[in-house]
């Protein structure tokens, strides 16, 4: 049974239903309950539109991914690297994978392709049982910028030809950056073949003020 104290503390009638209905899914904590509702996750998911998306004919992971993502519970300092970054997130994987959402489960970390005769690695692949796809995650610790998209769609050629099983939608790209140019991100990921999201992540927990206004501009850009 959900928290009735933790619900009456959302006033609008469709996040009270979000909230009880995914923390009966996910079968969150009170603690947890408490930290989605201060973090405003209803609202973080169901902004009305980025630019910061590639369109093509698939579901619609744009509304299955919210954002900013808020990772708090990774004390990381001012200075750290991607590794540093990656190694945290896999520390916490229960608690990144419902700050993502409900629907997340880990595939592999530092997966390795071969592409023409060069070695990459993708940082974290998941699997969105909603989405029904793969989901490849690149981490930055800096600014978004195009080298990202193009990086991000070689990876998603490759994970729609070797790694997706035959009954699954197309995978989907995941760029988790520190800071995201809007304008940037939008004439970087437009008309992509395939579904690449850029999405901002935060290492402490914003106050609500400041949460909301950058929710709304995210709503106008």
């Amino acid at each position: 049974m959900v928290p009735l104290r933790c619900l009456l503390t959302v006033p609008e009638a469709q996040a009270r239903n979000y909230y009880e209905s995914e923390s009966l899914r996910g079968g969150w904590s009170v603690r947890e309950l408490d930290r989605q509702i201060a973090s405003q996750a209803y609202e973080r998911l169901r902004r009305k539109g980025t630019a910061a998306i590639s369109r093509v004919d698939c579901p619609p992971a744009d509304y299955e991914v919210r954002g900013p993502f808020v990772l708090e519970f990774l004390n990381l300092k001012d200075q750290y690297s991607e590794s540093d970054l990656e190694d945290a997130l896999i520390a916490e994987l229960e608690r990144f994978l419902l700050e993502l959402g409900n629907d997340f489960t880990f595939v592999a970390r530092q997966r390795r392709l071969r592409i023409g005769t060069e070695w990459y690695r993708v940082d974290l692949l998941l699997f969105n049982r909603r989405l029904r796809c793969l989901v490849v995650i690149d981490l930055k610790i800096g600014k978004f910028t195009h080298a990202d998209a193009g990086q991000m769609n070689l990876y998603l050629n490759y994970a729609r030809e070797h790694w997706a099983l035959t009954d699954e939608n197309p995978p989907v790209g995941l760029i988790l950056c520190s800071e995201q140019d809007s304008a940037v991100a939008h004439y970087a990921l437009e008309g992509l073949r395939n579904t690449v999201l850029a999405r901002e992540y935060q290492l402490a927990l914003p106050d609500e003020r400041s949460l909301a206004k950058q929710i709304e501009e995210t709503r106008h850009r």
